[in-house]
């Protein structure tokens, strides 16, 4: 049976704001706000990385407060805590992102508007530094919910998205994690069975 983890392990940042009431009520409302950030389930790691792990999720669910506060929507501050994530080599997303069995990056996102039930994701993306931005993007900009690989970079590039160097997304720990995993599979393809 699986148990939740402490709650004092999963970073979350709460309080309340006064916001508008809907369009049908006068006035305003307290909304209380709670966002909780989840930044995978690696249970082996070190006591310092851990604790840079924790500083960068507690960063992530600040910003997506600090949205929320602004009045930012839920989308919003979903995109805003994620970005956090893929851009802090500590994650296996966007910057650290874990390698292929030929040592290449291709990172998934998605995400989804809890108001009308949109989405969007992409799947197979190599240079794009924001994989979320670029899943947003399908979401809002396209009669699809979800692009991959050559199709979604196509894309990225048509609506003006930046791409980067791959080599900027690939860190020594996901080069040395790869080798150790060949290791482990007795230089076996990763997803079969020995």
């Amino acid at each position: 049976m699986a148990t939740a983890p402490p709650r004092d392990s999963v970073p979350s940042v709460r309080g309340s704001v006064t916001a508008p009431a809907s369009p049908t009520a006068r006035g305003s409302v307290d909304v209380n706000l709670v966002v909780v950030v989840h930044g995978g389930g690696a249970s082996n790691i070190s006591a310092d990385r851990k604790e840079r792990v924790r500083e960068v999720m507690a960063k992530a669910a600040t910003e997506g407060y600090n949205i929320l506060k602004a009045g930012g929507s839920a989308v919003d501050a979903v995109e805003g805590a994620v970005v956090i994530l893929e851009n802090d080599p500590e994650f296996n997303a966007g910057c650290g992102s874990v390698l292929n069995e030929k040592g290449d990056i291709e990172m998934d996102a998605s995400i989804m508007d809890g108001k009308d039930l949109s989405s969007g994701a992409v799947s197979a993306v190599r240079c794009i530094e924001n994989p979320v931005k670029l899943a947003r993007l399908v979401m809002e900009k396209t009669p699809h919910c979800f692009l991959t690989a050559h199709g979604a970079e196509k894309f990225a590039a048509d609506v003006g998205m930046p791409q980067i160097p791959v080599e900027k997304l690939i860190t020594e720990r996901s080069k040395k994690h790869l080798e150790k995993e060949k290791l482990d599979k007795g230089g076996q393809k990763p997803d079969c069975p020995k």
